[in-house]
Parts: structure tokens; C-alpha cells; sequence
């Protein structure tokens, strides 16, 4: 995608062949800044820290992870110990553990003075595989809203909500969630997004919002608690998110607040679409709401609030009392029975154990 009219991924080889350099998606939207990754504590520090975050990118990441450490131990020794320390970065996301397991699955098997180049080059095909997965779902979710448009007078905007940042951010490029967006958008047809601020971490006015003015996208950011009243009058026609793990049944594990939204869009006769790549399903697990695990983070996150002040300088500053406590739970589970569809990189389907068995009878 785009940032300032240049195309842009979130993460890349660098030029000289020796690091990966990726976007510090902390420092967004107020300073676009790369870091360089030199070694499996830095690709750890990358995931955990969030500079790098949404379920595919951490994916990516974490294969990357893996070749900058087999470049300094290969020996099955040090390819155990570099897919633990990346496995224990993030709980929740599914594509983690895939990607690590994918890569440790092809390496393991040839000598250990192969293995770095072996994980290299397959870090370099799960970052295009994805790609090519997500200009997948942006084919099967266009249709959504081209049927929109079409029953709307012309010139009539598609209004589309949607929670956290799915986009390109959150991904090697494209998006899930908004790569059916970015397609209507490009093919001309008048899209308008309501784009959810996502406390506390604030996804969706730092990076859903950066990334969707970079490419001239119409937006609205909203608070958490108005889509809702916006649903109530009319003003949503459709809401599309992310996954960072969907069950066999169709149960989505999304960011914080998602359940909140399908709620709000089942009582409202909202179609609520789910863009799911296939690596964001766990085929082992069928109950979402007892199976999934719900990574818990720092308190500072609720707490605290960084921004630009009006000299333009950035800080940090307290919300809360001082000596009140807060939780933060960082996703919640959408039952499958709120989910109208599952937007894949095969086609939409139903939110169902036969639903996905249709798309991807392999599993």
C-alpha cells in the first residue's frame, strides 16, 4: 500500500542482505520510522513490544525471527530454543505458532549448515504467500459491496465500520479486513469507512486511520461506543473485521470490543463479516469462548494515553486516578451465531463447521 504516494510493505529484507527492517508501529501515526532486526532477540522484542502486531505480520515476523537466529545456531538446539522464545512473544494470534511451526517443520529435516538459508527462503514465501491471500479475500469480499452500491442511488457512499486495524499494518500488505475496502475504493466506487478508535492501544485512530489517509480512503474515526448509535440511524451498511484466530466452528477471537460490535449489529439487521485468511484458523479447537487464550495486558496500556501535544511534541499522560486499578483483557470472542460470513482467501462462507469444511476440505 501506500505511504506518502510511495508503495510500501511492513516488513522487508534489507538492502544488504544481513537484517530484516520492519515499520515501528509504535511511533505511528505521529512518525513513520523503521527499526532494523538483527538477531531472534530483536524479532522477539519486535512481537512482544508491538512495534510489529496483527496476526499475519506477527507471523511473518516471527519466520523471520527464526532465520536471524539459525544464522547464529542451526544445531536443533538452537532451533528449539528460537521456536520457544517466539512462541511465548504472543498468546493469542494463531498465525504465530504456524508460521513457526512451518518453518521448523522444513528446516529440521537438513543439515544444520543449510538451515539458515532454507528458513530464509521461506520467510520470504509466507510473506508473499500472504500477500497473494489477502488480494484473495479483496476479490471475495468486493462483491459484498459493489451489491451495496448497486441497490444505493448513484454516488450514494458504502458505509463500512470496522474495529482495531485489519489493514495493511497488520499485515505483510493489503489487509484482510480492508482489502475488500481497498478494492472498492480503487474500482471507484464511493466507500466511506467508520473507522473504530479501538481503546486502549488505539488501533484504529493510529493505524487504520494513518494508513487509510495515506491512501485517500474517506474516513471517520469514532469513539468505541458510537457504532451502535450509527448502526441504530441507519448509517452503517456493513462491518468487516480482522481475526487472530477463528475456531473450526466459526468462532472469531478479534480484538477487544469486536463481540461488542456483532452485538450491535445482529440487533440492528447489520451483516457482520469476518475477513479470515486460512492461517488465521485453528482447525484444532472448536469452542472458542473455553479454547482460546485471552492474552491479558499491562495495566499502563488503560491507564496511560500517548498523543501529540500542540507544540508537536509527543507524551505520555495519565488518564486514572491516581491508585485506581484496570484491567485489560486484550480480545474477546465473537460467537459464530453473530458471524453473517467468513471472508477467505477461497470465497465467503457460511460461519460453520460445514461452512469452512466447504472452502477447505483438506483440514
Amino acid at each position: 500500500m501506500n505511504v506518502a504516494g510511495r508503495p510500501t510493505r511492513t516488513l522487508w529484507l534489507s538492502a544488504d542482505g544481513g537484517a530484516v527492517e520492519i515499520i515501528d508501529q509504535t511511533r505511528l501515526p505521529h512518525a513513520f520510522a523503521t527499526v532494523r532486526l538483527t538477531s531472534l532477540d530483536d524479532a522477539a522484542h519486535a512481537i512482544r513490544a508491538m512495534l510489529v502486531r496483527g496476526a499475519p505480520l506477527i507471523g511473518a515476523t516471527a519466520a523471520w525471527g527464526l532465520w536471524l537466529a539459525l544464522r547464529a545456531d542451526a544445531t536443533d538446539a538452537g532451533l528449539a530454543h528460537a521456536h520457544a522464545t517466539l512462541l511465548a512473544t504472543r498468546p493469542t494470534a494463531v498465525n504465530l505458532r504456524w508460521a513457526l511451526d512451518r518453518v521448523r517443520a522444513e528446516v529440521q529435516l537438513l543439515p544444520v549448515p543449510a538451515r539458515a538459508d532454507a528458513a530464509r527462503q521461506l520467510a520470504v514465501t509466507i510473506c508473499n504467500e500472504d500477500v497473494a491471500l489477502n488480494r484473495g479475500i479483496a476479490a471475495a469480499g468486493l462483491p459484498l459491496l459493489q451489491a451495496i452500491a448497486a441497490r444505493k442511488p448513484p454516488g450514494a457512499r458504502v458505509n463500512v465500520l470496522t474495529h482495531c486495524n485489519a489493514g495493511w499494518l497488520a499485515t505483510v500488505d493489503i489487509g484482510t479486513a480492508t482489502a475488500p475496502i481497498y478494492a472498492a475504493h480503487d474500482a471507484g466506487i464511493p466507500v466511506h469507512v467508520w473507522v473504530d478508535e479501538t481503546r486502549p492501544r488505539n488501533q484504529g485512530a493510529s493505524l487504520t486511520a494513518w494508513e487509510l489517509l495515506n491512501h485517500s480512503v474517506p474516513h471517520t474515526v469514532i469513539a468505541d461506543n458510537a457504532g451502535g448509535h450509527l448502526m441504530q440511524h441507519g448509517q452503517v451498511d456493513i462491518v468487516i473485521v480482522g481475526t487472530d484466530r477463528t475456531t473450526a466452528t466459526g468462532d472469531v477471537c478479534n480484538k477487544i470490543g469486536t463481540y461488542l460490535k456483532a452485538l450491535a449489529a445482529h440487533d440492528n439487521g447489520v451483516p457482520f463479516y469476518v475477513a479470515a485468511p486460512s492461517p488465521s484458523i485453528d482447525w484444532t479447537l472448536r469452542d472458542g469462548l473455553r479454547e482460546i487464550p485471552i492474552e491479558e495486558r499491562a495495566a499502563r496500556e488503560v491507564t496511560h494515553l500517548t498523543g501529540r501535544l500542540g507544540d508537536g511534541t509527543v507524551a505520555t499522560i495519565a488518564l486514572l486516578p491516581e491508585g485506581s486499578p484496570a484491567a485489560n483483557p486484550a480480545f474477546d470472542v465473537t460467537p459464530a451465531r453473530l458471524v453473517t460470513g467468513l471472508i477467505t482467501e477461497r470465497g465467503i462462507c457460511s460461519a460453520t463447521a460445514t461452512g469452512l469444511r466447504g472452502l477447505f476440505p483438506e483440514f
